[in-house]
């Protein structure tokens, strides 16, 4: 539906507040649904949703409703209540190494007094911290010394207006560089080991003295392996394991093996084992390493977009201009952007006309036009005219900090599938430790030498990878929802992504959506033996004066069939308005009018038969109809015309049809859904015969015309109900908000309202509807590469982890199949940055 925001009073207009409660004492889906209710009653409760699996209440009010009367309400309803997120913070997590560091810092994190729940991503090395009041520096210290006390690093990252500097990108690839030196060197130190065995392969005989493999292995497992050591003694004070305790006791088990042969049987260097501790310390550190640099990949759309924000800006001071600093910009100042430079903040164009590059901001590849009173984006880029631009928005603010906070939160969110990836790593490194003390106590007993029995077990504990089961989601949904922000879909959250890829309906709200949403001239067409050009350049200039969108429309087509740039406009006198009819004016000394049939009715104007026949057809298929004509101008000198007048003297000039256009992807939009396998149903408040105008044109499947904005959400539940699908709504103004939150997922176009991507869980940077389907296509591929993961990260342990156990595995090799697992789930996530949404043919 159109967006009626401007006729609605204040209060409706604004966005809805959100709390959140954590509910106890439900067992069952009745029990939500009293909460529901209990909540729904409470003055000022626009909407409450109850989730039984999470025990969570997401409550929408419209004005500030005390979270005590929420709580109080639940209670009168035989249930526990608390207020919940009423504060996010945000740390940056250092040392962790696989999924159960992650976990191990959830579980930290959420023992400390007043958090409501934490979510740790191992790929961003953030931990997002939902508390129950506002984050105090104290609660911060709190949070930062229980994640110490959990044998890591944290720091509480601080959110600023100003724009992200330089040093953190550069401190990530400083990070980079050092590590492949460190990996280079200990590569350096240990190829002299291996060389031996690989002349021994080759009938060659080059075994280095005992002294010296000892050295360069000393080297290799104290100084380069020094890492893996201090992280294992954290998580073993902690009482928990890792991955680094993994790799500690199996390198060291190796490495004590080959001291205690070199000491029992110091002449004999062929049963030394100084090459498998050192190549597996190589490899993790290797692996590591291709790991960090992957992951930074997954970042690619946070630093784009980051690069986006100017730090500076050119202000007007009078007659003067100035460049300052971009935090002293505010709200009404006077911003000068010269060709190519970028905006650098939210704003409209004051004066001057050129062409915007928003390819970044909205993933459209054509420059956008802009002229006085049209809307500039931060960090779009001047094309070649200068502009003054009058600042609406700075920092925190603006559309482009509003899409890089929302990208953040999508790749810092957790899918619920990872909920049985973090219950598997829980148990995951006691597992293995247990596993490997069997292997080596099985091949004792099978009469195996020690050396071999170690080995098996150095190989167990090596191979056991927990890290590519904790990389598998969150990589996936970075790259996911990295690539996609790029393309201009904003998917709010994991949660978001993982609905999207199930969806089988797509319900359409109509004006907005799927139309432009303004009225155009669908059909002009002139009387018989009246010239088109001329009837056209009359209903111009009886138009040209007024801001009523008809005569808008009007004056659209007449600039389109070239009128301006080739003839004057047609000089005009005594235009007026009349009331309930239409419009008149003086042309050329003849009175013409632009009105309604009531009009033309009352004046005794003759219609031609063959007008008339296409104005009932054009009515039929509900488009207005307006007519052109001429009359005697003594008939103008009523201030209303007398129903049923005597006829005057006049004619019909020209017929011409008003609707609101379709948007030329609108139909794509509609086939390529059907080619997902998802069927399409128009949603409008239109009348039916322009409702099944519109679906006929674009094979829309189903239709339902003449709905109420508050029966939109009555129809998105009915069709879940007879679909037993999973329906999503797309719509643009503040009345398809109800039908947007009661659908399974609401996706929201950026060029609508607040109110209604408030309540999508995907949103559009372009009012393009073939952003609907590319945002279920990225979340399915998303969705696929998840699994993917997932399903190689659980198939590598269940294989690798018995063929080491049964001896088929050395350590080295081992090693290298540990490396090689997490760097394969992260690439493979990484494919996805090749996405792009189909574009219409």
């Amino acid at each position: 539906m159109t967006d009626l925001s401007t006729d609605l009073p204040t209060e409706a207009r604004a966005e809805p507040a959100v709390s959140e409660l954590e509910i106890t004492g439900m067992t069952c889906a009745s029990c939500a649904t009293r909460v529901e209710k209990a909540l729904a009653k409470v003055p000022g409760v626009m909407r409450a949703s109850v989730n039984l699996a999470t025990e969570k209440a997401t409550v929408e009010t419209d004005r500030a409703v005390a979270p005590d009367a929420l709580v109080a309400a639940v209670k009168n309803a035989g249930y526990g209540a608390a207020p919940l997120s009423t504060d996010v913070a945000e740390l940056a997590i250092g040392g962790m190494t696989c999924a159960a560091c992650a976990t191990r810092v959830e579980k930290a994190l959420a023992r400390v007094p007043g958090v409501a729940g934490a979510s740790v991503n191992l790929a961003t090395e953030r931990a997002t911290v939902n508390l129950r009041g506002p984050a105090s520096a104290s609660e911060l210290d709190a949070l930062v010394a229980a994640v110490q006390k959990a044998g890591y690093e944290a720091t509480p990252i601080v959110e600023t207006e100003a724009p992200p500097a330089a040093d953190g990108t550069d401190r990530a690839r400083a990070v980079v560089r050092r590590e492949l030196a460190w990996v280079v060197m200990s590569a350096l130190l240990t190829l002299p080991l291996i060389v031996p065995m690989v002349a021994a392969w080759l009938g060659a005989d080059v075994m280095l003295p005992a002294l010296l493999q000892l050295a360069l292995a000393s080297v290799v497992q104290f100084v380069f392996g020094a890492r893996f050591y201090r992280a294992a003694w954290k998580a073993v004070r902690a009482g928990a394991g890792n991955m680094d305790l993994l790799v500690a006791l199996g390198t060291s088990a190796a490495y004590g093996v080959s001291v205690y042969q070199m000491v029992v049987h110091p002449d004999d260097a062929m049963h030394l084992y100084f090459e498998a501790s050192a190549v597996v310390i190589t490899l993790v550190r290797f692996g590591k390493w291709l790991e960090a640099r992957a992951k930074r990949q997954t970042t690619d759309a946070i630093r784009a977009l980051n690069a986006l924000r100017p730090d500076r800006a050119r202000i007007r001071m009078g007659s003067e201009e100035r460049e300052v600093p971009l935090a002293q910009v505010r709200v009404g100042t006077v911003v000068v952007v010269r060709p190519g430079e970028r905006v650098p903040v939210d704003g409209a164009v004051l004066e001057g006309r050129t062409h915007i590059d928003e390819s970044l901001i909205t993933g459209e590849s054509l420059p956008v036009p802009k002229q006085p009173s049209d809307p500039v984006t931060a960090g779009s880029i001047n094309g070649e005219g200068a502009i003054a631009v009058k600042t609406t928005a700075i920092g925190a603010e603006t559309t482009l900090a509003r899409i890089i906070r929302l990208v953040e939160t999508a790749q810092a969110g957790k899918a619920p599938i990872q909920r049985l990836v973090d219950r598997v790593s829980a148990v995951f490194v006691p597992a293995i430790l247990v596993v490997a003390a069997v292997t080596l106590g099985g091949w004792l007993l099978a009469g195996a030498s020690a050396e071999t029995a170690i080995l098996n077990a150095v190989a167990v504990l090596v191979i056991a990878c927990p890290c590519a089961l904790g990389l598998a989601t969150p990589a996936a949904i970075m790259a996911g929802t990295g690539v996609a922000a790029r393309q201009g879909v904003l998917i709010k959250d994991a949660e978001a992504l993982e609905i999207a890829h199930r969806i089988n309906v797509v319900a359409f709200d109509k004006t907005g959506t799927l139309t432009v949403g303004q009225p155009s001239v669908t059909a002009f067409e002139p009387a018989p033996e009246t010239s088109a050009d001329a009837a056209l350049a009359l209903a111009a200039a009886v138009q040209r004066q007024s801001d009523h969108p008809l005569a808008k429309a009007v004056v659209r087509r007449w600039e389109a069939a070239g009128g301006g740039a080739h003839e004057p406009p047609l000089p005009t006198a005594h235009a007026r308005a009349v009331l309930g009819r239409g419009v008149e004016a003086e042309v050329n000394g003849q009175r013409i009018a632009i009105g309604s049939g009531v009009w033309l009715d009352e004046l005794g104007v003759a219609i031609p038969a063959a007008l008339a026949a296409r104005a009932a057809e054009l009515e039929h298929a509900g488009q207005t109809v307006s007519w052109l004509f001429s009359y005697d101008a003594a008939a103008s000198s009523r201030p209303t015309p007398a129903p049923k007048s005597k006829p005057q003297p006049g004619a019909v000039l020209a017929l011409i049809g008003f609707g609101d256009t379709v948007k030329p992807s609108a139909r794509a939009a509609v086939a390529q859904l059907r080619r997902l396998g998802i069927r399409s149903v128009l949603i409008t408040g239109d009348n039916q015969g322009s409702a099944a105008a519109v679906a006929s044109h674009l094979g829309i499947d189903e239709v339902h015309a003449r709905v109420l904005p508050d029966d939109k959400a009555r129809v998105i539940g009915d069709l879940k109900i007879r679909t037993a699908g999973i329906v999503a709504m797309a719509g643009d103004g503040i009345n398809d908000a109800p039908a947007l939150a009661a659908a399974d997922l609401g996706i929201a176009m950026a060029t609508g309202t607040d109110v209604a991507m408030h309540a999508a869980g995907i949103t559009l940077m372009r009012g393009d509807p073939l952003l609907v389907a590319a945002a279920i296509d990225i979340s399915r591929r998303t969705w696929r590469k998840i699994q993917q993961n997932l399903f190689w990260a659980f198939v590598y342990n269940l294989i690798g982890i018995p063929l080491a156990a049964f001896g088929l595995l050395n350590p080295m090799l081992a090693g290298a199949a540990m490396a090689f697992s997490s760097v394969s789930v992260v690439t493979n996530a990484l494919l996805l940055r090749a996405w792009r949404p189909r574009r219409q043919a």
